[in-house]
C-alpha cells in the first residue's frame, strides 16, 4: 500500500481522524499581487497544460511555476521538492512519491520540516485526491515529530493546476475547506500558500 491507495474514508479509519468540512477557512488571508513574470508564464503555459490535459503537463506547466513563484515571494526561505520518495512508515502505508512537498527549511538537498504536501488531482477529480493528500499530511506530521520539528499544523492541497482545495491537519483533526480557489484568482492562491508555509 502507498499514499495513492488511500481514500478519505480509509485514511480516517486507519489513523482515527476526525474530518471537518468548513467553508472559507482561508478567507481572512489577503490576496497578493501576482508577480509579472508568473502572469506571463501562466498566460503561455495554461493553454498548453490544458490542451495536453495530462497530470505531467499540468504539473510542469502550471503547478511548478506557481510554487516557484511562492518560493521567490518568500525570499527563497523555503524549499520545494517535486516527485521525491517520502517513505515515512511502510507498515502503515505511508510510503511512495509525493507530487510536491514544501518545507519550511531552506535546505534544498534533503527534506527537512515539511509543512505542505501537494497532490495533483487524478483525472481532474479533486475529491478523489483528498485521501492521498491526508495520508501524506499524516506522514509529514509523523516525520516532523521524529525529527523534533516543532510544527503543530500540517497543510495540504489537492489541485488540478487550475483549481485548488486546501486542507489543514492539527493532531487528529483534518479541516477540509469546501471552497475551491481558481487560477483566475492566482493572487489568493499565492497568498494562502505563502501564509500557511510561514505560519
Amino acid at each position: 500500500m502507498s499514499y495513492s491507495d488511500f481514500t478519505l474514508d480509509k485514511v480516517r479509519k486507519q489513523f482515527g481522524l476526525t474530518i471537518s468540512d468548513k467553508v472559507d477557512i482561508f478567507a481572512s488571508i489577503a490576496e497578493v499581487e501576482c508577480p509579472q513574470l508568473l502572469t506571463e508564464i501562466l498566460r503561455e503555459n495554461i493553454p498548453l497544460g490544458l490542451a495536453s490535459n495530462t497530470e505531467k503537463s499540468r504539473s510542469e506547466m502550471i503547478i511548478a511555476p506557481i510554487l516557484i513563484a511562492v518560493r521567490k515571494y518568500l525570499n527563497n526561505e523555503i524549499s520545494l521538492f517535486s516527485g521525491i520518495d517520502f517513505t515515512v512508515d511502510t507498515a502503515q502505508g505511508l510510503n511512495g512519491n509525493c507530487d510536491f512537498i514544501i518545507s519550511r527549511s531552506s535546505e534544498l538537498l534533503i527534506v527537512n520540516a515539511p509543512v505542505i504536501t501537494i497532490v495533483e488531482a487524478k483525472k481532474e477529480n479533486i475529491n478523489a485526491g483528498l485521501g492521498q493528500c491526508v495520508a501524506e499530511m499524516i506522514a509529514a506530521q509523523l516525520f516532523n515529530e521524529r525529527e523534533g520539528n516543532d510544527i503543530s499544523t500540517i497543510y495540504g492541497t489537492v489541485t488540478t493546476g487550475t483549481n485548488w482545495k486546501f486542507l489543514k491537519l492539527t493532531k487528529q483533526l483534518v479541516d477540509i475547506d469546501l471552497s475551491e480557489y481558481y487560477i483566475n484568482n492566482i493572487g489568493k492562491i499565492i497568498a494562502i500558500l505563502s501564509n500557511i508555509v510561514m505560519e
